[in-house]
């Protein structure tokens, strides 16, 4: 809805460490533009790379809308504070401006996004796991707890990230016992190096394999978490790998929830909102630990973006916008 057929439009962009995301929507819910583009994470990304992937998404949002109709927005971040920096922020001011952008935007942790995209309820708990990973618990839309979001260097246990070096690390721990990787460690050098055929007592594989893993930005690691759920079940290694992460991401979620709360779990990032080992798993320790909670998913943060700065404009029409958005 633009503003000649009736109300204000919303803006919401969700930064993570692989993708970034921006919708518009109107009052009613409606999409009315989104784009997409690599991730902007200034935690594992360069300053303008980052600035350019939301430059990309956010023109992309606004090609079929006028930016001018754009009333309210928020940018929802993995590392938000990055944002906040001084010469960050002057950055992103000027590429908001270039955009024909004149709202203002209010910049908030990608997990509050997360969570209310996943239910209605201001009072929770929030389960990550994608690229990076968290625990949260949540009061009146607030994060009022969160366990880890400490980025790869430091933490994100439980993570795609942690499940892509963990596999790296089973590869080259076969290779220095000079024995043939299993199954999973096999995937891993095909994918990273293209070997197939190779001596595993050969330094050279080795080498080969460290040299493809730092060509890459650290958190490229991530994109190999789904050689290790695609191998449960068929590599012990795998099952290990997924049951720590599983075991991780339960006990933070103990450590900010009592055993008695019976408010709504949310699980966000894409190792949690598609059938995994690890989705399952963490599901199941959920339902034994908090029989009585509602889990939803979170499949959209930056239509949550968008439903926290549509909240500005009209706080009675939330419910109403928040059922149409997400069902």
């Amino acid at each position: 809805m633009t503003e000649a057929s009736g109300g204000p439009l919303a803006l919401g962009l969700d930064i993570g460490g692989t993708s970034t995301r921006a919708v518009v929507i109107d009052r009613a819910g409606r999409r009315l533009g989104t784009g997409r583009a690599d991730g902007a994470n200034l935690t594992s990304h360069a300053r303008d790379k980052a600035l350019d992937a939301v430059s990309a998404a956010v023109s992309a949002a606004l090609a079929t809308v006028s930016p001018a109709s754009v009333r309210a927005a928020v940018i929802a971040s993995a590392g938000d504070n990055n944002l906040n920096r001084p010469e960050v922020a002057s950055a992103l001011a000027s590429r908001w401006a270039a955009a024909g952008l004149t709202c203002p935007y209010e910049v908030v942790a990608d997990a509050v996004a997360a969570f209310v995209a996943g239910t209605p309820s201001p009072d929770g708990t929030l389960v990550l796991s994608g690229t990076g990973s968290l625990a949260a618990r949540f009061t009146d839309r607030r994060p009022a707890q969160i366990i880890d979001a400490h980025g790869w260097l430091l933490g994100d246990l439980g993570s795609g990230f942690f499940l892509g070096r963990s596999a790296v690390q089973v590869a080259l721990a076969a290779l220095d016992r000079h024995t043939r990787p299993g199954p999973l460690g096999l995937a891993v050098l095909q994918t990273l190096t293209g070997a197939t055929d190779f001596d595993p007592a050969s330094r050279q594989v080795v080498s080969d394999l460290v040299l493809a893993v730092h060509a890459k930005p650290p958190v490229a690691l991530a994109a190999l978490a789904p050689l290790v759920t695609a191998h449960a079940g068929v590599d012990p290694e795998a099952d290990r790998l997924i049951a720590a992460a599983a075991a991780t991401l339960l006990d933070q979620t103990s450590m900010v929830r009592t055993a008695g709360d019976a408010t709504p779990i949310v699980l966000a990032g894409s190792l949690l909102t598609t059938d995994t080992p690890l989705a399952r798993l963490v599901r199941s320790g959920l339902a034994a630990t908090w029989p009585s909670a509602a889990v939803g998913v979170a499949l959209d943060g930056a239509a949550g973006a968008a439903w926290l700065a549509a909240r500005s404009l009209d706080a009675a029409g939330a419910e109403r916008l928040h059922a149409a958005l997400f069902g």
